[in-house]
């Protein structure tokens, strides 16, 4: 089969691939499709065997990774961790609607870090809505501050977001490494959003809210603290000694899930729902279907584009590249079709790539899964956006946003962090 043809049915695969996911039919699971269209690619020779299954041998290891960090955000949640953080900002808010975002900040940040970007969107989003309308204020800045911050603020860890996971596996970096390298860009991503939400949310903020009594004083879990703060030791004392950081979250998620199967609080079937099976699957197809373009062609078109360097205006064209990439096909193929390409220019362009893949996808909806799935949980709530804001919003972040944290890493990296 000519080599146009096979690359033109990849890119109809992912195409069909990504549409479902974005549009989430209730008859038709994104996962069947990744599997029918990865398995037609093989079928027709765009892809052999043997590469299929390196392709699924390569992202086995970071599949089992989310599976873990899926079952410890569940048995956060289950534990009360999400409810008592709304507690917390509900609390210290004060009826000042600026403190109670800048407590939104800081939960949302912190979230995003130690558990991943989906359980900021799915879990503590509603917490936050539900938060806000409970204060009389307007849950506006404090909503848009979960979107960003669920793209943004999963810079710095390696399980802070599945794309990740990908670069992570890619860059050779060590846990502890990759942390450093990432802290100042993320700080920086965080700070630029936190400056434009104040001034584009200015009225918002300063509208005096409705009187509301002074909430009681929040109970922490303290299952979900002790566990979090021990798997995040273990995952920084982990990487001298060369224990694989997927050991550690299964550790962290089996101390969480298990105590709760033996009370009986959770079901296994609970626990089959957390894992989001058909998501993982999805994953796996979709890797699949990726590296069918990116062997038929694909591959060879981001080498054109892609700078080849580290040079910091090298660094920031590969940031940028990835951030249009991202908006185009989705962050998630975005860093699969980039990082084999980058790689070669070292971690740097790496890292730099997932700048790009992480902070791009607030510019717009289909920058990244979970922003999506943050719209389609606020139509849920009767509390939907509005798409020029959305956009307006994101072309005053996302490029400042890019710009001082590609700057900041290529600091880290001439510093030797």
């Amino acid at each position: 089969m000519p080599a146009g043809l096979t690359l033109a049915l990849s890119l109809a695969g992912l195409a069909a691939t990504l549409a479902v996911a974005v549009a989430r039919p209730p008859w038709l699971p994104e996962a069947v499709v990744a599997i029918v269209a990865a398995s037609g690619l093989v079928a027709v020779g765009a892809l052999n065997t043997d590469r299929a299954g390196e392709a699924v041998g390569h992202l086995a290891p970071t599949i089992g990774f989310l599976a873990a960090l899926l079952l410890l955000a569940d048995g956060c949640r289950r534990d009360g961790l999400f409810g008592a953080l709304g507690d917390v900002m509900a609390r210290g808010s004060r009826d000042s609607p600026r403190r109670l975002l800048a407590l939104v900040f800081a939960v949302a940040s912190g979230v995003t870090v130690t558990l991943g970007l989906d359980p900021t969107i799915v879990l503590l989003t509603p917490v936050v809505l539900a938060t806000a309308t409970r204060l009389r204020m307007s849950p506006k800045p404090d909503v848009y501050a979960t979107a960003h911050l669920a793209n943004s603020a999963s810079l710095l860890l390696p399980i802070s977001n599945l794309t990740n996971l990908l670069a992570f596996t890619a860059s050779g970096l060590s846990f502890t490494r990759f942390a450093a390298l990432m802290l100042l860009p993320t700080v920086a991503a965080i700070a630029v959003e936190w400056v434009v939400l104040n001034r584009f949310f200015a009225a918002e903020l300063g509208r005096p809210p409705g009187h509301e009594a002074t909430p009681a004083a929040p109970h922490l879990p303290r299952l979900s603290l002790t566990v979090l703060s021990g798997t995040l030791a273990g995952f920084l004392a982990g990487a001298p000694l060369g224990i694989s950081p997927v050991w550690i979250a299964t550790a962290g998620a089996a101390a969480i899930t298990v105590p709760a199967l033996v009370r009986r609080t959770a079901k296994a079937g609970d626990v089959v729902r957390a894992l989001q099976p058909s998501f993982l699957v999805f994953v796996l197809g979709l890797g699949v279907i990726v590296v069918a373009a990116s062997d038929n062609g694909l591959a060879t078109a981001v080498r054109v584009v892609l700078p080849g360097g580290t040079s910091l205006p090298d660094l920031l064209g590969i940031a940028a590249v990835s951030a249009v990439l991202a908006n185009l096909v989705n962050n998630l193929p975005a860093i699969l079709i980039i990082t084999p390409v980058a790689v070669a220019s070292g971690p740097a362009a790496v890292l730099a790539a997932l700048v790009g893949v992480n902070v791009g996808p607030n510019l717009t909806y289909v920058g990244s899964l979970a922003t999506l799935l943050w719209r389609r949980l606020l139509r849920a709530e009767d509390t939907d956006v509005n798409l020029g804001e959305f956009t307006r919003l994101g072309a005053a972040t996302v490029p400042a946003a890019l710009a001082a944290s590609t700057l900041l890493l290529w600091c880290g990296v001439k510093a030797g962090l």
